[in-house]
C-alpha cells in the first residue's frame, strides 16, 4: 500500500484564498453575490489546490445532481450496430459535457428493464431524461411521467391525448420522404416502391405518409414493411421484387435498410440507378458514401437533434435561474431536411 495525500478541504480553499468558507461554497456552487475580485481569488486556490467538490455536498446545496439520464428504448445489440445511435450520443455528449453534466446511458432489453429505469429514474439520481426511439406501445413515458422528472423525446411521440406537456426534437420525416419520392418521379420512374421501416414508430409512420402524399394511387403491393435494419431491407426488397418484379425505384426509410437493398438488387442482376433507383434517409456518410454505387439519401442532422435535446433540457432545468434569456419553457423542435445525390438515384 501506499500514502496517499489527504484530500483538499473547504476550509484549505477558504485560507489558501483569504475568504471565509461560506463565500468558498457560494463561488464553488455557482452562487451569486460574490464580488468579482474574491471570485478569482477563490478559483485560482481551487486551481493551486487541486480542490474537487464533493457531489454529495453540492446536491445539497444545489439541489442538482449535474447528472442526465439517457434512455434508448432500444436492446443494445441494436444500439450499438447502428451509427444512427452513435451520432445522437455524440451530439448529446457534446452539449452535455459542455455543461459539466455527466451522461448516464440507460438501454432496455426487455419488458424487466423498463421497470429497472422507471425505478432509476424516479431514485433521485438524475436532474432530468433523454429519451428516443420510442416505440407505441412502449411504458416509458408513463414510468417517466410517475418519476416526475423533467424529459425532452427524440422523435415525435406518438401517445394521443394531452397527457403532459411533452417536449421533443424530430426532424421533418414526411416532408423529407415526400421530397426522395418527388425526386425519383421526377427521374420517370412509375413503378416506386417503399421499404418502411418499423410502423410502431412516428418517423416511419412518418415516412410512410410523405412517400403516399406523393403516390396518391399506388399499388399497395409496393410497399414493404421492414424494421430499420440492413437485414430487413434486405427481406423487404426480395418480396418487392417476387410481387412486382417490374419495379424501378426504391424509397427506403432509412439508409441501413437501403443498403440492404441495394445488395439484393445487385444479387438480382438489377443495375442501380439504371433498372431501379434507390433514396434511403438519413444521410449516414459511413453508410451512405460507402454503397456501391454511392447512395442518393434524405440528410436529417442526426448529430445536431441529439445535442438541440440536451440543450433544451438543460434549458429547462434552469428556466427558473434569474438570467438573462433563461425562463420560457422549452419549444419542442422540427429540424428540416434536404435532399443529398449520389449515384444511385
Amino acid at each position: 500500500m501506499t500514502d496517499t495525500a489527504p484530500r483538499p478541504t473547504l476550509e484549505a480553499v477558504a485560507a489558501r484564498a483569504g475568504v471565509s468558507r461560506a463565500t468558498v461554497s457560494r463561488v464553488v456552487n455557482g452562487g451569486d453575490g460574490v464580488r468579482d475580485i474574491l471570485v478569482e481569488r477563490v478559483r485560482r486556490a481551487v486551481d493551486e489546490l487541486g480542490y474537487v467538490p464533493n457531489q454529495a455536498a453540492r446536491s445539497l446545496v444545489t439541489r442538482r445532481h449535474d447528472a442526465i439520464a439517457v434512455v434508448v428504448a432500444e436492446p443494445e445489440t441494436r444500439v450499438f450496430a447502428d451509427p444512427f445511435f452513435a451520432l445522437q450520443l455524440r451530439g448529446i455528449s457534446k452539449e452535455l459535457t459542455a455543461h459539466d453534466n455527466q451522461l448516464v446511458l440507460l438501454l432496455t432489453e426487455g419488458r424487466d428493464d423498463h421497470a429497472r429505469v422507471g425505478r432509476y429514474l424516479a431514485g433521485g439520481h438524475v436532474d432530468g431524461a433523454l429519451v428516443f426511439s420510442l416505440h407505441l406501445d412502449d411504458p416509458l413515458p408513463e414510468l417517466i411521467q410517475r418519476a416526475g422528472i423533467p424529459t425532452v423525446f427524440g422523435g415525435r411521440p406518438g401517445w394521443s391525448g394531452d397527457r403532459r406537456e411533452v417536449v421533443y426534437v424530430d426532424s421533418d420525416n414526411r416532408g423529407g420522404a415526400r421530397d426522395a419520392v418527388r425526386h425519383l418521379a421526377g427521374l420517370g420512374r412509375t413503378r416506386i416502391a417503399h421499404i418502411t421501416g418499423a410502423l410502431d414508430q412516428t418517423s416511419a409512420a412518418d415516412r410512410l405518409d410523405g412517400y403516399r402524399d406523393v403516390m396518391v394511387d399506388a399499388d399497395p403491393r409496393l410497399i414493404a414493411e421492414a424494421d430499420f435494419t440492413p437485414a430487413g431491407g434486405e427481406r423487404a426488397m426480395r418480396e418487392l421484387l417476387e410481387r412486382c418484379p417490374d419495379v424501378d425505384a426504391v424509397f427506403a426509410a432509412n439508409d441501413l435498410m437501403a443498403s440492404g437493398a441495394l445488395r439484393v438488387l445487385r444479387g438480382a442482376g438489377r443495375r442501380v440507378p439504371d433498372d431501379v433507383a434507390v433514396i434511403g434517409f438519413d444521410d449516414m456518410r459511413p453508410v451512405a458514401e460507402q454503397t456501391d454505387p454511392p447512395l442518393t439519401t434524405v440528410r436529417q442532422d442526426i448529430e445536431e437533434m441529439g445535442r438541440l435535446m440536451a440543450r433544451l433540457l438543460l434549458r429547462g432545468l434552469d428556466r427558473d435561474a434569474p438570467r438573462e434569456g433563461v425562463g420560457a419553457t422549452p419549444s419542442s423542435v422540427v429540424l428540416p431536411t434536404t435532399l443529398v445525390r449520389r449515384g444511385s438515384a
